[in-house]
Order: structure tokens, then C-alpha cells, then sequence
């Protein structure tokens, strides 16, 4: 907890990539303040169900956004920019971070060259669709169909489907925290900041490890193959008699214990002793074990593949993975002082110091410009008539 507390991480920051760091960063307990166009501010605040009834607090946004402090600041103006520039060296600002278009970094007064130059030591991050050097937009979907994802996402037969969660957005904003980490090692060692640049497209391609490799370097074809294995059999989605469980067998040890049980005796056959085998007979293979286990519910086939260590899950809703064991007590909370309401948040993918000395309760997501009196006012003097005056230009 102690570690992350005293740094500072200002971000110009919209949409999901990089709100969902800075999300992740604010559970090691980092000071983390977001800045908002004005007028314009985060489109991802309208989005969803207006569950507060009030306006540019809707569901979607209150999702990864707890935890932070909220300023509204127009950069393109001159004014607005002498501003952001006192942020950074009166807040003594650690870490910047942005997903603009590289073409407005030098416009905006957000380019790593000028914030060095006012924090010799800064840590620069800036997320992008294609990298530095490309203007285009992008959302997730988009870097899931030219970086791979849905050619590999859906049945066989069928047409290519976005995976079911937003990896590029998340993925890119994992792999950012990893180089933000690294960055502060070496500050700390050093002394010195860094210049991270961080392009979607280069995340989301990272993760085809498998295809790139078989496909560029022994010709394979790797496309989507429905919920089988390309390398393991059987592995696939079956029914019961009351929904559907999730089989993998992993080797043919596993594939032994499963046909000595009386259930699947019927597969017990040379041919499928080996994988090979049973991977060149996949499609006739999988029929048979959907027709022995639709017989049997979902708990009795999990009480016995677990029995036989061969590994096997219900294929859970939503709600019940909220209700799993496992979730349900590394879930995150944050109580809205205004109205009462308390949200439920996603579990950190590793508890953090932070989280469980605050008892795994996050501030509730900021309202737009919620912080400009504290930051403004109190962190960089501004008066009362002073930050009306700016309001009025439209500068916050």
C-alpha cells in the first residue's frame, strides 16, 4: 500500500483502453486524476443504462472508472494548456498518460518533449490504434478483425465473431502496465523517465503466439474451429440433461481414466488410445460423448471427471460466476456518497496491498469535473472568481 500511494498519474483518457489502466493502477493505490474536454468529455460517460438518473454517469462508464478524481480542462486553448502545464509540475505529476491522435501531442502541449521538459523524470505513455507514426482511428473491434481475433473466433462453418470480452482495449492496457512498471524500475534505479509508446494493433497481434509461429514457419492453416482444440481431442463443449459442461482432456492419461469409467466404456477403442487419433476423428468422436452425456446433469459428470482429475467446468453465467466462491469474495465495492448507491466491480486479476487494506472498497467513479474546485483551488490557487471566469470561457 505504502509503495504506490505518493505517485501522481494524470491522464487525458476516454473510451476503455486506457481508463481501464489507469482503473488498474488506481487499485495499487496510485493518486490517479483524469482530464475531460469541457464540453465533449468522455463518450463512454453516455453509454449504457442512466442508472443514477443524471446525466454523463451512465452504467458503462461507472464500470472502470472508480477510484479516481475527474478535472475538465480545454487543451486547445492556450490558457487551458498553461494550466495542465502547472498540473504537471505543481501536482508533481509521475506519470502522464493519453490515447489522443498523435497529430494532437504537440497541439494539445501533451508531447513528451514539453513534459520533460517541465518533469525531467516523467513517465510518458501514449496508446494508440497503429502506433506513432498512424493517425487512424480505432476501436476494439477493428483491431479484432485486422490483428486476427475473429478469424479465429467462431464455428467453423460459420462467420468470423468478435471475441466475447474487449481484449485489444484490455489486453493493450495490461501490457501498458507492465511497460509503466518497468519505466518506474528503471526511474527508481536511474533516475531517468521514459517515452512509452504503446499501438493497439501491436498488443493484439502479440497474443496469436501458436498461429503466427505454425502458420509462417510450416505453412498450417490456423482459422476458428468452434469450441474444439486445434491439438487436443476431446476438447469441446457438451450437453447434459440439464445445460452444458466444458471437457478438456489434455493427454492420453486423462483420456485412459475417462474410458475406464462405465459411462464411456463404449470409446474405449484403439483408435482413440492416442491423441492423434482421436484429433483425426474428432468430429464422429464428439457426437458419441454428446450422446452418452446428455443422459447425466452437469453435477454428476463434475463430481466424476473431478474425481478422476480430468478437468471440467459448468459453463457459468454471469451471475453465476458473481455467486462463484472463488469471485465472490475478491469482488470490488464503491458507495456513491451522493446517492447511496453502491456498485459492484470487477475482482482485480491480483489483490493488491491497497485494495485489501481498504477492505476492497474503491472511491466511487468521479462525476465530470467533480475535482476541478479541489485541484484547481486548492492545488494550484486558483479563487473562487477566478475558476468561474475560466468556466465561463470554457476553459474547464
Amino acid at each position: 500500500m505504502e509503495l504506490f500511494k505518493n505517485l501522481t498519474v494524470l491522464s487525458l483518457e476516454q473510451a476503455t483502453v486506457l481508463p481501464y489502466l489507469t482503473f488498474r493502477l488506481a487499485q495499487d493505490g496510485m493518486q490517479v486524476i483524469r482530464i475531460e474536454h469541457p464540453v465533449y468529455g468522455d463518450p463512454n460517460r453516455m453509454i449504457g443504462d442512466n442508472v443514477l438518473s443524471e446525466e454523463r454517469m451512465n452504467a458503462y462508464f461507472l464500470c472502470i472508472n472508480a477510484g479516481k478524481k475527474d478535472l475538465t480542462l480545454n487543451l486547445a486553448d492556450a490558457e487551458g494548456q498553461k494550466i495542465f502545464h502547472a498540473l504537471i509540475r505543481d501536482l508533481k505529476v509521475d506519470i502522464f498518460a493519453t490515447n489522443q491522435l498523435p497529430k494532437n501531442y504537440k497541439k494539445l502541449g501533451i508531447d513528451y518533449d514539453t513534459l520533460k521538459s517541465l518533469r525531467s523524470d516523467i513517465i510518458w505513455l501514449g496508446v494508440t490504434g497503429f502506433g506513432p507514426d498512424s493517425n487512424e482511428g480505432a476501436y476494439d473491434p477493428i483491431l479484432q478483425a485486422r490483428g486476427g481475433l475473429m478469424e479465429l473466433t467462431g464455428e467453423s462453418a460459420g462467420d468470423p465473431q468478435v471475441v466475447g470480452i474487449p481484449l485489444p482495449d484490455m489486453g493493450t492496457s495490461e501490457h501498458a502496465y507492465g511497460l509503466v512498471m518497468k519505466a518506474l524500475y528503471k526511474r527508481q534505479a536511474t533516475g531517468e523517465g521514459s517515452c512509452i509508446n504503446m499501438a493497439m494493433f501491436e498488443s493484439t497481434v502479440s497474443w496469436l503466439t501458436v498461429p503466427i509461429t505454425l502458420t509462417a514457419s510450416f505453412g498450417k492453416i490456423i482459422s476458428r474451429r468452434g469450441n474444439t482444440h486445434e491439438f487436443f481431442c476431446p476438447v469441446s463443449v457438451y450437453q447434459t440433461s440439464n445445460g452444458y459442461v466444458y471437457l478438456a482432456v489434455g493427454n492420453d492419461r486423462q483420456w485412459k481414466a475417462m474410458v475406464s469409467q462405465d459411462m464411456f466404456k463404449s470409446l474405449n477403442r484403439p483408435a482413440y488410445e492416442k491423441n492423434a487419433g482421436r484429433i483425426g476423428d474428432v468430429k464422429n468422436l464428439n457426437t458419441a460423448i454428446n450422446s452418452i452425456t446428455k443422459n447425466y446433469s452437469s453435477e454428476e459428470l463434475i463430481d466424476l471427471f473431478t474425481s478422476i482429475t480430468v478437468p471440467v467446468s459448468k459453463i457459468q453465467t454471469v451471475p453465476e460466476v458473481i455467486a462463484d466462491p472463488l469471485v465472490e469474495k475478491r469482488l470490488l465495492t464503491a458507495l456513491d456518497p451522493v446517492s447511496g448507491t453502491q456498485i459492484t466491480l470487477a475482482p482485480p486479476p491480483n489483490m493488491t496491498p491497497f485494495l485489501e487494506a481498504s477492505d476492497r472498497r474503491l472511491s466511487f467513479p468521479p462525476r465530470f469535473g467533480e475535482n476541478n474546485q479541489e485541484v484547481y483551488g486548492r492545488k494550484l490557487g486558483y479563487s473562487d472568481e477566478a475558476l468561474a471566469d475560466l468556466k465561463e470561457k470554457g476553459i474547464i
